[in-house]
């Protein structure tokens, strides 16, 4: 219809936009294979759309999505990821002490993050420096997460279960009593020479016992691959976290 038309060009229709974003949702695609799709499977098209103009296409229209109803088990749980990560506070003087191996040391931040693995929220974030070891954040972190997710609504009303998943850093018996008394599900790997002991708590007793038992088995019940989303977060948005942090606490830091 283009071909030798005056003016601005017509526009592909709104129906081929969203026939090409089921596509792309159906098969979970980028943007750019959902492309390479399109002209390879619709070679009589006069022409194609590239990935940008699919993205902006499919972005102004007015979808409706209705969540499946079918997945039982998304409803049941309600799985948070904790991690942390550090970033350098400068690289000067960086050359320097790799040239003549002098020990000046600057220290670094850690980043410590509460992320949901289902709709990639952040729910907690602090910055401390090096010296604050992973387990002593567990629980602010958590702290923080019962103030969106208050238990009352997700235990009771709502009938779900907390999990939190982390890794051998966080297994202290102090945590494992903090999450028992808050009703919170461990997903925490076990340090490999742990043993089940009457002075550790019932719940890192039962963790213990699970792993040792059968790990793999105990990694898909507690949905132990998913705590990679939190190792996502840090590598797609990491300079903008510690930025989102001093501008909303400055006082503090």
């Amino acid at each position: 219809m283009n071909k030798n038309k005056n003016g601005k060009p017509f526009k592909f229709p709104d129906s081929f936009i969203l026939a090409i974003g089921y596509i792309r949702i159906s098969f979970h695609l980028p943007y750019r294979q959902t492309e390479g799709i399109i002209k390879a499977t619709g070679k009589r098209l006069p022409a194609n759309p590239s990935y940008g103009h699919i993205c902006k296409r499919i972005n102004k229209l007015n979808i409706k999505i209705k969540e499946d109803d079918t997945h039982e088990d998304d409803d049941e749980d309600i799985v948070i990821a904790v991690d942390s990560t550090g970033i350098k506070v400068t690289n000067r003087g960086q050359w320097i002490n790799e040239k003549w191996k002098t020990q000046n040391r600057k220290g670094y931040l850690k980043i410590h993050i509460a992320v949901n693995i289902k709709t990639k929220e952040i729910l907690a974030l602090e910055v401390t420096d090096e010296k604050v070891h992973d387990n002593k954040m567990l629980k602010k972190l958590i702290d923080d997460v019962l103030k969106v997710v208050p238990p009352d609504e997700k235990n009771i009303a709502k009938n779900l279960k907390l999990i939190l998943l982390a890794d051998g850093a966080y297994d202290t018996n102090t945590n494992f009593e903090y999450l028992d008394k808050n009703g919170i599900t461990p997903g925490i790997k076990i340090r490999k020479n742990s043993i089940v002991s009457p002075k550790n708590n019932r719940l890192r007793n039962r963790e213990a016992r699970l792993q040792v038992k059968d790990l793999l088995k105990w990694k898909k019940k507690r949905k132990y691959g998913q705590r990679w989303m939190a190792e996502t977060t840090f590598s797609s948005s990491r300079e903008c976290l510690v930025s989102m942090y001093l501008l909303h606490d400055f006082k503090t830091w």
